[in-house]
């Protein structure tokens, strides 16, 4: 229960805006950010690393998703798909891929809640901006991130890209959107964005269908500003499968299983990823005696059905007294965030600003599984299922036997207390701290069955403990609009350890924290008349209390545990040269070590019954990242752009006897635009890479692999 002085100060400060949702107070999208500080402030002097992508950049190269608009960030990889299908995306910062190691930001609310990152949902029409920042962020958030944060900013109430589009493209996809800002009532500013899709893929049977809408509205009302955010997401989607790693080992050329196709599909007849969300803000801002005074209260709850199958593993596949080679999931799921936030920002003179304030995050999870078995012989060869049930569509989960009846109900508050102060002694230094006093609560009752009989457990747990950050930059040399600043911070965080709601009861012990200390320096500026951006920097990250599978728990289920610790090192080179104000190359490049420090889980079949990776690669990170890109987009005329990304060799598997080898990937853009409308052919993936990207944590040694090639033909018009 969360302490009565903690609760009461919440409630005090419940009224309610982000700041860094106010994007009026932001006057140079390419140099002003609010992601690090909750305060605008010059994206060059900030002691970090943070990119900033133009909401105008992002729609002149046709990205609609997170691994197109962040293919030009140095050090950053967002292959889409995983294990919550084919709208979502497993984000890597630093050489970490996990799916929850990030924290995604819209308009200054964590984007999923005390769970995990709510990709499936994030709509990218009518962004103004995006900001990536490198590094951890302990402070200013009620959800901490290790590796990185992505916040998506929308235009503000009031205003908006002006504009519509409808594509047609590959496999008979179509998709539309379209963004206004609609007259104001009285004082009260408004902006409506809708879009829809109906996506298809190379993949049988895999496809999205959504419609999503965001309304936002803002007035003046008693000396502040009050501001309401509504928005809304339908949406359908057939996952594809997760392709069985070489039973053989590395004699394969990209590690799969060479007798199962990169398109083959062998969930169930009736699988299905279905989610429903709402969400609402309120938001309120004025300017008091102590302060600039902004708050938030939002509010959002998901509805998700969840049907999906899993070959075994090949020695284990064949068919068997259960009637099947493949296990199968048909979840109902519910989720609730809560995000309350309050915080005051006071300017001191000789340069010194202080944020401080406190924030809550409640999460309440609950969900059914019914599990049983099936035959995907038909569709995955050469795990073969009796002649009579080898159609190439596995049955539907309705017509096989539930074997395991699975509920979960996860219910966890993150209450934080916070102060930072950015001080600026003068034109040169600028000096950042902060301190977050964090208080988690969860509470997990779980209970599994296989029909016969049945397990359950309870448990709660409770911390407390400081996180915080220090940094500096210093203004090392200027001449003009050119000039070189050098930086270095650390960063001490937590996070509890996330769930993922997968087909299995999750242990009854609610794992320990994970927890990093980071440690980043390098150097930014312009050159050539400030036409050229540049970035290089150097983080070490410590990682503890990794969340690993380790062995069965007492029903014999698999359960996930606390085991060892990783370190991470790396170099990342960023830079952007404008040769004219309408052509602009780009290009990044990274090296990363991400290796386990200690690691060694339970195996029943290792002579010695446990195996130890200390010392290893991280499985599926790469070594080397590198994009290049140009752009060309006039106001009129003919528009271009072309972004190439390589994507280094990578271990499958944590003992590192199993790699997939580097590939490229090009994206390509070709338009015209009159003055209200345009035309443009869109291709992504032009290469056709078909490697691993991402492991399976519910399909054992089982990969995600990048989706093929695409092409979309666009019509646009422009409403400004």
């Amino acid at each position: 229960m969360l302490r009565p002085t903690a609760f009461a100060l919440a409630a005090a400060l419940l009224p309610a805006t982000a700041f860094a949702a106010d994007s009026d107070a932001v006057t140079a999208l390419d140099a002003v950010e609010v992601t690090a500080t909750r305060i605008p402030e010059s994206a060059d002097r900030v002691p970090g690393s943070i990119t900033i992508i133009s909401g105008e950049e992002l729609r002149a190269r046709g990205a609609h998703d997170l691994r197109t608009a962040l293919s030009l960030v140095s050090g950053v990889d967002a292959p889409p798909g995983g294990d919550a299908g084919p709208a979502s995306a497993v984000v890597s910062f630093w050489g970490l891929h996990e799916f929850d190691a990030f924290l995604l930001v819209v308009d200054g609310v964590p984007w999923g809640g005390a769970f995990n990152p709510s990709i499936p949902t994030l709509d990218l029409n009518d962004v103004e901006r995006i900001e990536v920042l490198k590094g951890a962020a302990p402070v200013v958030y009620g959800a901490t991130a290790f590796v990185g944060v992505i916040q998506v900013i929308h235009y503000p109430a009031g205003r908006a890209a002006d504009q519509a589009e409808v594509a047609y493209g590959s496999y008979g996809s179509l998709r539309g959107s379209g963004s206004l800002a609609l007259p104001a009532i009285g004082g009260w500013r408004q902006s409506l964005a809708l879009g829809g899709e109906r996506e298809r893929y190379s993949v049988t049977r895999e496809q999205i269908n959504n419609g999503k809408l965001l309304y936002r509205g803002a007035g003046d009302v008693a000396g502040g500003t009050l501001r309401l955010d509504a928005d809304a997401t339908a949406q359908r989607a057939a996952p594809n499968s997760p392709i069985p790693g070489d039973p053989d080992g590395a004699n394969n050329g990209d590690g799969l299983n060479p007798a199962v196709g990169v398109d083959a599909n062998f969930n169930p007849a009736d699988a299905r990823i279905d989610e429903h969300r709402l969400h609402f803000v309120l938001g309120y801002s004025r300017p008091t005696v102590l302060g600039q005074w902004d708050s938030t209260a939002s509010y959002a709850h998901s509805v998700i059905r969840d049907v999906r199958g899993f070959l075994r593993p090949e020695t284990d596949a064949a068919a068997n007294d259960d009637g099947g080679n493949a296990d199968y999931q048909n979840q109902a799921r519910g989720i609730l965030d809560t995000y309350l936030e309050s915080h005051l920002a006071k300017s001191f003179g000789h340069g010194l600003e202080l944020v401080y304030g406190a924030d809550l995050l409640y999460g309440s999870g609950r969900q059914t599984s019914l599990n049983g078995a099936y035959c995907a012989g038909g569709a995955a060869p050469p795990f073969d299922c009796p002649a009579d049930e080898a159609g190439a569509v596995p049955p539907a989960t309705t017509t096989r036997p539930v074997d395991e009846v699975n509920r979960v109900d996860d219910r966890r508050a993150f209450f934080g207390q916070f102060v930072q102060a950015d001080w600026k002694p003068d034109a040169r230094w600028d000096l950042n701290a902060g301190l977050r006093l964090n208080e988690t609560h969860e509470r997990n009752l779980s209970s599994g069955s296989v029909v016969t009989g049945g397990a359950a457990g309870f448990q709660s747990l409770e911390r407390t403990r400081l996180s915080g950050s220090v940094g500096a930059s210093y203004l090392a040399w200027s001449s003009g609009a050119d000039q070189a600043v050098v930086y270095a911070d650390y960063r001490n965080t937590f996070k509890p350890a996330a769930l993922d709601f997968g087909p299995d009861v999750p242990t009854p012990n609610i794992l320990d924290p994970e927890s990093a200390r980071s440690y980043e320096g390098g150097i930014k500026g312009h050159l050539l008349d400030g036409r050229l951006d540049y970035e290089l920097e150097a983080f070490l990250l410590h990682f503890n209390n990794l969340v690993v599978e380790g062995g069965s728990n007492a029903a014999g289920q698999p359960q996930l545990v606390n085991a060892g610790s990783e370190l991470f090192r790396g170099l990342e080179w960023e830079s952007r040269y404008r040769l004219w104000h309408d052509l602009q190359l780009a290009a990044s490049a990274s090296y990363h070590s991400a290796r386990f420090a200690s690691y060694d889980v339970a195996d029943a079949d290792s002579p010695t019954g446990r195996d130890d990776f200390s010392g290893r690669q991280q499985a599926l990170s790469p070594r080397t990242l590198a994009s290049a890109g140009l752009l060309y987009a006039p106001p009129r005329g003919l528009q271009a752009s072309a972004v190439a990304g390589f994507v280094g060799r990578r271990y499958l598997d944590p003992a590192n006897t199993v790699s997939t080898p580097g590939y490229v990937s090009l994206d390509a853009g070709l338009g015209y635009r009159w003055r209200r409308y345009s035309l443009g052919l869109n291709g992504y993936n032009l290469t056709d890479a078909r490697k691993p990207t991402t492991a399976s944590e519910f399909g054992e040694s089982s990969y995600y692999v990048l989706p093929g090639r695409r092409i979309y033909g666009t019509l646009g018009v422009s409403f400004r």
